[in-house]
């Protein structure tokens, strides 16, 4: 396992962390479907266990993944390991229970000393802004921040995290209208000075969308949290456009067009060019996918999902020594085409994907 340091944060974790959204199970939030298909607790626990045995010491979660069960999951394996070498990343924002906001600040605290119940801790190495909706012109912006560096202060929480450029999942299904990414993302960021930054990155990102925020994120010491390097599975060839998947209540997939058999059939057709440079077995697709990932920085570790040891085994053990940075860039070249090929699509193809790893 390599180990990265995320950036002057100076938090050092294994360079394969454990994305544990699946684990939550079924669930829905805010009006939406934001879970994933049926989790047996010994599966999951089995499969926390044997990636801390594997080498694995990042394990990132939040309050909202199956409503605290991801937590209290986690907080299995967090008992019966030292804390010192686990490190532990949480998120806030996206559940509000009964608080008038996500960011409502005693909501935070509240949320916060929950999430450390939960995890069996007492303090967090990450927590996150889970999104950057904060309400009417930023009107909830200060008390947040205020917040969040009183519990960096009081030592119950390591460093402060945000995501990269994202639209508010809400306003993916609501039509809301689109507003500059980029632009909303600098301005929080000079804000909220972060030390770590969540980032989707895969081979289906399109390089003028990912590769800035790496640069940028150097230039501020910022260390990153990849999540979604499969594309949630997209990029394994274990989906098959002829038969098609039928997602569960609760299941996100459900609302999300890439996961249609039209946009499998083309993301295959990639995969197979891909396969003819780094080999035929499913093991091959997930090096490379990952290898893309972590070239992108030192200070980068990539977070994969799981919902049984297999899968880990699945994610870990492909790894190898990195390829040549050429074989890299053709299979980057080969699905940035497959990347055009959706988008000139249209919307029967548009990315939804919104939440956490893999």
């Amino acid at each position: 396992m390599i180990s990265r340091v995320l950036g002057s944060s100076g938090i050092e974790v294994s360079g394969i962390g454990l994305g544990c959204w699946a684990i939550g199970g079924p669930d829905s939030n805010l009006g939406l479907p934001m879970g994933w298909g049926p989790v047996a607790d010994r599966d999951a626990i089995a499969g926390l266990e044997h990636a801390w045995e594997s080498g694995v010491t990042l394990f990132d979660t939040a309050d909202v993944y199956g409503h605290g069960r991801s937590e209290r999951l986690l907080g299995e394996l967090v008992a019966q390991v030292p804390r010192h070498r686990i490190r532990l990343v949480s998120k806030v924002g996206y559940f509000a229970g009964t608080a008038p906001h996500g960011y409502d600040a005693g909501h935070m605290r509240r949320q916060l000393e929950q999430s450390l119940a939960n995890l069996d801790t007492d303090h967090l190495d990450v927590y996150f802004f889970h999104h950057s909706e904060f309400g009417t012109g930023n009107e909830r912006l200060e008390l947040a921040l205020e917040a969040m560096n009183g519990f960096r202060e009081e030592g119950l929480i390591r460093a402060i995290g945000m995501r990269g450029p994202h639209r508010y999942a809400p306003d993916r299904v609501s039509g809301a209208p689109k507003t500059d990414k980029e632009k909303r993302f600098r301005e929080l960021f000079d804000r909220i000075g972060p030390q770590v930054l969540a980032v989707r990155d895969n081979l289906l990102t399109p390089s003028d969308r990912s590769h800035g925020i790496f640069s940028f994120a150097e230039a501020h010491g910022c260390g990153v949290l990849i999540n979604k390097p499969l594309s949630q599975g997209l990029l394994t060839g274990t989906y098959d456009p002829t038969r098609p998947r039928v997602f569960g209540e609760g299941d996100h997939r459900s609302r999300k067009r890439w996961f249609t058999a039209e946009a499998i059939a083309v993301i295959n057709e990639g995969l197979d060019q891909v396969r003819a440079l780094v080999g035929p077995e499913p093991g091959n697709l997930v090096r490379i996918a990952l290898w893309a990932c972590l070239s992108r920085s030192d200070n980068a570790a990539v977070l994969v999902g799981f919902s049984n040891p297999a899968q880990v085994d699945a994610n870990l053990f492909c790894l190898g020594a990195r390829p040549e940075q050429e074989l890299i860039e053709q299979a980057r070249l080969i699905m940035a085409g497959v990347q055009q090929r959706l988008d000139a699509d249209g919307e029967v193809f548009v990315d939804e994907t919104a939440g956490a790893s893999r």
